[in-house]
């Protein structure tokens, strides 16, 4: 067994060394350290500022954290939502192989058990239980703290694994996580005396004492959810690889494109590539239910009423949350059918047209969807239709760039058992710039011409992009053309077989 899976690492190793995109990659890996080691300072920071704000005379530090550790791990779940994918170890040559499929999805199991990841919250912890805990119960109740703190850590990654991994197979799942939480919070906030806290606090306290009842329960929960991750990737691994899928297809023909020519047939392809495809129709529903949920509390309640960053934010977001969903991973989703796209003139030039005017288009929902927000006077309509611009302009602009340098063939189907899809460094980097950039931008403009003016102005950068777009598509197809032997080459070799 422990052969099995020491060979099952180095193929890993090797499979992501041997990568088209392993280059890119490592740019990527040490842009992440570095955002990585900035967050655990400011955790760092959290641990000991906490043992200083919860010192109370009532309970004492530990035990105030320790009722709150709930509100902890659904933050760690959301955080995990853009880092952690599921596990995409490659699966199907061992399927022709005498090994047992469970065991290659103990594997899996075990990886993300042991991910770096799970340790993260460390940084918080550990300074804050030297401070509050060691003076009470010494080294070793500061150890068990940080031992079943840790095992409560790998409770809640196979917890969201299984959320994650249903989600992706139905995006109807998604209801499981918000019930959860959202019966949690009810059971919090409403009662005068929360059970939930008190829980947590004895949970706590628990680790500290290594009470042995506390952890034999902890690991008991971890093995019922390793079961039903099990169970459920083992299920959802067979009806992918033996094709048992939902069979029927939109008839629609979409004959409206039909009125501009050419570019309408690529629109049409596009819109078709968008709904008919398994891992394109997921995108699109999570899109969509994003735009949704946030649109919903900024119109509808008052919690970033006082935060005016905030509220810019999630406006950006609901934004360009299309075009980071789509094109960050332009031309990947058509490495599947490159050469038959190569072998037109011109085709290229024609499908990146197609491309931004649909995108363009969709701008218009997420611009709907905050119309409550807008009414209510949340969001100021100009803002609003000056983000809507410049996304459509300058955002969408550079996230086209990605179009000369994306290489890699993007499954339109597989998820479970397809290979883990790794972003390149230039990817990352313009992901964070896509939300960093023009929020600091518009910062930087308020301060000096105030909110109107600074709205003005990104309309008119906007409008100015949406006006030359044309031209600069027409460059992005210029040098895609130049790199098009090494492109398709990575497409062809990163196609799933």
């Amino acid at each position: 067994m422990i052969y099995l899976f020491n060979e099952l690492r180095k193929h890993g190793n090797l499979a992501a060394k041997r990568h088209p995109m392993y280059d890119k990659n490592r740019f990527g890996k040490y842009f992440m350290y570095g955002m990585a080691a900035f967050w655990a300072c400011y955790m760092v920071f959290f641990g000991i500022s906490f043992a200083f704000i919860l010192d109370t005379n009532n309970r004492e530090p530990y035990q105030l954290l320790n009722g709150g550790l709930i509100f902890v791990l659904a933050i760690d779940f959301l955080t995990r939502i853009p880092f952690q994918k599921t596990p995409t170890q490659e699966v199907k040559p061992y399927l022709l192989m005498p090994v047992k499929r469970n065991k290659i999805i103990d594997f899996l199991l075990i990886r993300s058990g042991l991910d770096g990841y799970n340790l993260f919250w460390f940084f918080l912890f550990v300074p804050f239980a030297f401070l509050t805990i060691i003076k009470f119960y010494g080294i070793l109740g500061v150890l068990t703290y940080c031992l079943g703190i840790w095992l409560l850590m790998v409770f809640n990654n196979y917890w969201y694994l299984l959320c994650r991994t249903l989600i992706s197979e139905r995006i109807w799942w998604v209801a499981l996580p918000l019930a959860v939480y959202g019966g949690l919070a009810a059971a919090i906030f409403i009662p005068e005396d929360s059970a939930i806290l008190y829980f947590f606090m004895d949970l706590g306290d628990g680790f500290i004492t290594g009470n042995l009842l506390v952890f034999i329960g902890m690991l008991a929960a971890i093995a019922v959810m390793w079961i039903i991750n099990r169970l459920v990737m083992s299920s959802l691994i067979y009806k992918e690889i033996n094709k048992v899928e939902d069979t029927k297809v939109n008839a629609s023909e979409y004959k409206f494109f039909e009125r501009y020519g050419e570019m309408g047939e690529y629109m049409r392809l596009e819109l078709k590539m968008l709904l008919r495809n398994k891992a394109c129709k997921i995108a699109v529903r999570t899109a969509i239910l994003v735009v949704l949920g946030f649109s919903c509390v900024l119109g509808f309640t008052d919690i970033y009423d006082e935060v005016k960053g905030m509220r810019n934010f999630i406006t950006v977001y609901n934004f360009a949350v299309f075009g980071i969903m789509f094109l960050l991973n332009i031309m990947s989703y058509e490495g599947n059918y490159i050469d038959g796209l190569m072998s037109r003139k011109e085709s290229i030039y024609t499908l990146l047209r197609a491309k931004y005017a649909l995108y363009s288009i969709a701008i218009v929902i997420p611009l709907l969807l905050m119309t409550p927000a807008m009414a209510m006077g949340k969001i100021p309509v100009l803002s609003a239709f000056a983000w809507a611009l410049f996304t459509a302009g300058f955002i969408y602009f550079c996230l086209f760039q990605l179009a000369v340098y994306n290489k890699k063939t993007t499954p339109l189907n597989v998820k479970i058992s397809g290979r883990q899809n790794m972003g390149s460094g230039l990817q990352n980097v313009i992901s964070f710039a896509t939300f960093g950039c023009p929020l600091l931008f518009y910062f930087v403009l308020e301060l000096i011409f105030g909110e109107i003016v600074t709205a003005w102005i990104l309309m008119g950068i906007g409008i100015t992009f949406i006006l030359t777009s044309q031209i600069w598509i027409k460059n992005v197809y210029t040098r895609f053309m130049k790199r098009r032997y090494e492109n398709m080459e990575g497409f062809r070799e990163s196609r799933e077989g």
